[in-house]
């Protein structure tokens, strides 16, 4: 096994720089624009490399092969619905087309879904033949999730990898080779890439890697906690609760700007976080520990009774909810919890006077 993470690895950081003398010989780069960080034009196609150095390891592991197939065709998909984007900038209809039908691979051909889970006071939901369209739709939110903060040098690879090793410490602890094993191909394959994507980057993975990571991060997270209780369901949220959150804030914010969904910003948490004054580096290496925190609470999570779960959620979403107020990651003025702690301060200075 660990042969086969190592050569992973190398793959990676061998193939990575002759991906990028091939795409930039080919002019597939990544040019400045009002969207994006880089000033000057960066190859792009970088998740190839992972790509490839993942289907390696794969095909090296003494593993059943049976899930493998749909894994390897469905991700085929996703990377090449990359590929096409990065190169052609597809419209957001084919993109979206492309995710669904790799998500529909590995739920029909791979039997991946979530049947039910079970009540924390008892019983249980099945979700039917909703648990397929609800599958679908986690694997695509995920696949999104990274790909839209993929927006700084290393971002995405280094959160995928922390998710990656959590997942990996979850599967450990549950006795579940198989994720494990998957999930330490990938990180593997993802570390080989950072050292050429860490800021100052000599290529970015683009949307090809963006959107494979993200692929098989919602599988893993799914082979690894499906069928829990309601509770333990949060665990992968959490895990991916960077991504997750800035996914939905980010959907948040353009309804209360009345923009299209779809459209991109500049108000992502990395954006917002630079804006106060920090360096790229430092921002990346600030969302990298804001990530491992999300980690260490899903740790704790799994450990706890079930109103010390309630009570570790609650502590969190407060944090975060401090987080976006101070951030302005809805809007320079949604800040409701400062405002009441603003008066509640104001009446207790009255009161002393």
């Amino acid at each position: 096994m660990l042969s086969v993470i190592l050569t992973c690895f190398l793959t990676s950081l061998l193939l990575t720089p002759v991906v990028r003398k091939i795409v930039l010989r080919f002019d597939i780069t990544d040019k400045p624009d009002k969207r994006r960080i880089n000033v000057v034009p960066i190859p792009s196609l970088g998740g190839v490399a992972i790509f490839i150095a993942f289907l390696i390891g794969i095909f090296s592991l003494p593993i059943d092969k049976t899930l493998m197939w749909p894994l390897v065709i469905g991700a085929s998909v996703v990377v090449l619905t990359g590929i096409l984007d990065d190169i052609f900038e597809l419209q957001a209809r084919y993109k979206m087309l492309g995710q669904v039908i790799a998500a529909g691979i590995i739920v029909f051909w791979g039997g991946i879904n979530i049947t039910f889970i079970n009540l924390p006071f008892g019983g249980e939901i099945h979700f039917g033949i909703l648990s397929i369209p609800l599958t679908i739709i986690w694997i695509v939110a995920i696949s999104n999730a990274i790909n839209l903060i993929d927006g700084l040098d290393g971002l995405a690879a280094g959160v995928s990898t922390i998710a990656l090793l959590t997942i990996m410490g979850m599967a450990f602890v549950m006795g579940d080779p198989l994720v494990i094993m998957i999930t330490a191909v990938l990180a593997a394959s993802t570390l080989g890439f950072l050292p050429y994507n860490f800021y100052p980057a000599k290529i970015f993975m683009g949307d090809t890697g963006a959107l494979f990571l993200g692929y098989i991060i919602a599988i893993l997270s799914l082979m690894g906690f499906k069928n829990v209780t309601f509770i333990s369901l949060i665990v992968p949220v959490l895990i991916l609760g960077v991504p997750i959150f800035d996914t939905i804030l980010a959907i948040i914010r353009r309804v209360v700007h009345r923009t299209p969904i779809a459209m991109a910003d500049k108000s992502h948490l990395h954006h917002s976080l630079m804006k106060l004054g920090f360096t790229h580096r430092q921002t990346v290496i600030l969302i990298y520990g804001i990530s491992m925190l999300f980690s260490l609470f899903a740790l704790i999570f799994t450990m706890s009774t079930f109103w010390g779960s309630f009570l570790l959620i609650f502590i969190l979403l407060i944090v975060v909810e401090f987080f976006v107020e101070v951030l302005g990651l809805v809007s320079q003025n949604y800040r409701p919890v400062m405002r009441l702690l603003r008066m509640e301060r104001v009446e207790h200075e009255e009161e002393q006077e």
